[in-house]
């Protein structure tokens, strides 16, 4: 009876693990057979005709003899679509590539916080340890890199190493990005923190970019929020344009450019797209006022959040403004209040309309002219100026008149609000308009501007807005102001030589480092007023000397040239010996001497300020010095001057050009030339 259970109980077990092998070989068989025909499928479909598979439990194996390393990589591809990458076992031979095409070499790297995936064929020439190498250190330790490239045994095509030297450079600053690389092609799409960024991204990755090199970029930013939500458009005599340009949604931008356009608006015109919008159908609202602005013959049509302000052209006939407005009063959307003006002509006075003007200059200079109302209106726009432009920027000379409008006040300081956000211009207000212009390194200054004052002017109010953006203003790029740039090629120099062959104006092969920096730096600075200065020493013909100077300084700015720096503005003059800034009488002397400068070209107006303000300290100096010897003629002595007698320094007579080295900010390089001196060149 016991050996009957016990035999029962291990007959159980025996036929229940006879099942489980019986399902399990079925289960793979199965397996086998749905990986094996999904695999076949896509070949087909890819018309990979000569490729099989074979299956063994859960390997899958891709046999053949492809035609190219691209059919082999096409084929494993098309696999891996199919089944898991790991299961797939290569067994496929590829013809004699000695006299065949090579295949299309391509890579694209994923990054986002994750890591880093890395895809895609690249020849035998490419270093593929270094390159992962590279991606690893630059992720992170704690992130993880996917390795899915495929090498096809064939040399570097022409532009490959640049393009991919140039995307590992890009995926430095690209946390969360797609690069996609090919042979003298580079494409980015990738997402950043702010607009400020992307813009200082595109500026950045634009300018690194290697000669010949395609490249396209994609980069995304987080919809900014616009307070106010601000479009104006105008219909003037030169042409229509925007002063300010918000939409909701691409539909929405591509309806308001698309009746600007109809309106007369020509060329490129952007819109920003951002949150903050009153009514989902906004698109809907600008386009019926731009269409109404251009049925009434032009003027301005402003979009404040909810506030529409309409100034029709003066001189338009009565009727066609009633039927017009009414019109557009009906069809905008019920959130819309509609205020709408026809000027009429100003009354001619003896002096005028009364005014307030307030320039700003480059160099941050605030001059506040014009009418304000009273004492405590003086003291109030005098006490704004100086918080917005500096205690000590800020001159005032206007004038009081207590006939001005109640709201000078308030327009006067929305002005010099607006003012504030320019690097430098003017602003005029006048009882019917605020007129701002200048320039700025704000892209979206224009539509800033325009939102500011239709706020704080309020409605029916108009106001002409001329602002140009300049890249060179633009803080956000990090581009430096010429005299920082002048500053910073001291420093890139430092105590390197700009040096030549002996007895000629051709660089030698030291001066190549120096100059690739400095190109990389003028290539940041663009378009600067800038002279390149040839010195020498004073051994030798003076005319053979200048001649000298002149050559080795057009050299270097042919070098700076052909490394794409922008040299419109520059310009290359040999000084000789004029300007010796050692003693010529020994050795170490002529060396210093013999030497390549870098200086700012300067106004003229600023240089004569200069050199007068030079003069006068010479000139006061000797006479103080002669007042302390001389301060009686001795006996018997004419108390006039001799008309024979010289005159003395700084007047009457041209004063030698002070030595380069007495300005501070100069930034010099001496030309080293091994060999003889200049006497002998």
């Amino acid at each position: 009876m016991r050996l009957s259970s016990i035999a029962i109980t291990l007959g159980t077990f025996g036929v229940a693990g006879a099942l489980c092998l019986v399902a399990a070989s079925f289960s793979v068989r199965l397996i086998e057979e749905s990986s094996v025909v999904g695999v076949r499928a896509e070949l087909d479909r890819e018309a990979l005709t000569w490729a099989s598979v074979d299956a063994n439990g859960l390997q899958l194996f891709v046999i053949g003899t492809a035609p190219n390393e691209a059919g082999r990589f096409q084929a494993l591809s098309s696999a891996g679509r199919v089944v898991d990458t790991t299961r797939i076992i290569d067994e496929i031979i590829v013809n004699d590539t000695s006299n065949a095409q090579p295949p299309h070499f391509s890579v694209e790297i994923l990054r986002n916080d994750g890591g880093v995936q890395i895809i895609g064929l690249i020849p035998s020439g490419t270093d593929r340890d270094r390159l992962i190498t590279d991606i690893t250190r630059l992720a992170g330790s704690d992130a993880q890199v996917s390795d899915l490239l495929e090498v096809a045994d064939f040399e570097n095509p022409e532009g490959w190493d640049d393009a991919l030297r140039f995307a590992m450079s890009a995926l430095r600053s690209l946390p969360r990005s797609k690069i996609s690389v090919e042979a003298n092609s580079v494409s980015v799409k990738a997402m950043t923190d702010s607009a400020d960024a992307r813009r200082r991204l595109e500026t950045d990755l634009s300018r690194r970019a290697p000669e010949g090199l395609r490249l396209a970029l994609d980069l995304s930013a987080p919809r900014p929020v616009i307070t106010p939500f601000t479009t104006r458009f105008l219909i003037k005599e030169n042409g229509a344009r925007f002063d300010a340009c918000s939409a909701d949604s691409e539909e929405a931008r591509g309806q308001i450019l698309g009746a600007a356009t109809a309106a007369g608006l020509q060329g490129k015109a952007s819109c920003t797209i951002g949150l903050g919008v009153p009514t989902q159908r906004w698109g809907d609202a600008v386009e019926m006022g731009i269409e109404a602005l251009a049925e009434l013959g032009g003027e301005s049509i402003t979009f404040s959040n909810a506030d529409v302000t309409l100034i029709a052209r003066m001189g338009t006939a009565q009727n066609d403004f009633d039927r017009v407005v009414g019109e557009l009063e009906n069809d905008l959307p019920d959130v819309f209040e509609l205020h709408a003006v026809l000027p009429q002509p100003p009354e001619a006075t003896p002096e005028g309309p009364p005014e307030f003007t307030a320039t700003l200059s480059p160099e941050g200079a605030v001059q506040l002219r014009g009418r304000l109302t009273s004492e405590v209106s003086r003291t109030t726009v005098e006490s704004y100026a100086r918080a917005r432009f500096g205690s000590d920027a800020v001159y005032i000379g206007a004038r009081l008149d207590d006939t001005l409008p109640g709201t000078w006040p308030v327009r006067v300081l929305a002005a010099l609000e607006a003012l504030s956000k320019l690097a430098n211009g003017s602003v005029t207000v006048t009882p019917d308009t605020v007129s701002i212009s200048g320039n700025t390194g704000n892209q979206r200054a224009g539509s800033e501007i325009a939102g500011l004052l239709a706020e704080k002017l309020g409605d029916a109010e108009d106001f002409n807005i001329a602002v140009v953006y300049q890249e060179k203003l633009d803080k956000s790029l990090g581009i430096p102001t010429p005299q920082e740039c002048e500053a910073q090629i001291v420093g890139i120099i430092g105590d390197r030589k700009i040096s030549f062959e002996p007895g000629a104006a051709t660089l030698d092969g030291s001066a190549k480092d120096i100059l690739d920096d400095l190109s990389e730096l003028l290539q940041l600075c663009g378009d600067i007023p800038l002279e390149i200065q040839g010195h020498t020493d004073s051994q030798g013909r003076e005319t053979m000397n200048q001649q000298l100077s002149q050559d080795r300084a057009q050299s270097v700015l042919d070098a700076l040239r052909t490394r794409r720096v922008l040299t419109a503005s520059y310009r290359a003059r040999g000084y000789g010996e004029d300007l010796p800034i050692a003693d010529n009488h020994t050795e170490a002397g002529r060396e210093a001497n013999r030497r390549i400068e870098f200086h700012l070209i300067r106004e003229e107006s600023e240089a004569e300020a200069e050199a007068e303000a030079d003069t006068g300290a010479e000139a006061e100096t000797e006479v103080d010095s002669e007042a302390v010897t001389d301060t009686q003629p001795e006996a018997g002595q004419d108390s006039e001057a001799d008309p024979d007698t010289e005159p003395v320094e700084g007047e009457g007579q041209d004063l030698p050009q002070e030595p380069a080295d007495t300005d501070p900010d100069a930034a010099e390089t001496p030309d080293e030339s091994e060999g003889p001196s200049d006497e002998q060149n």
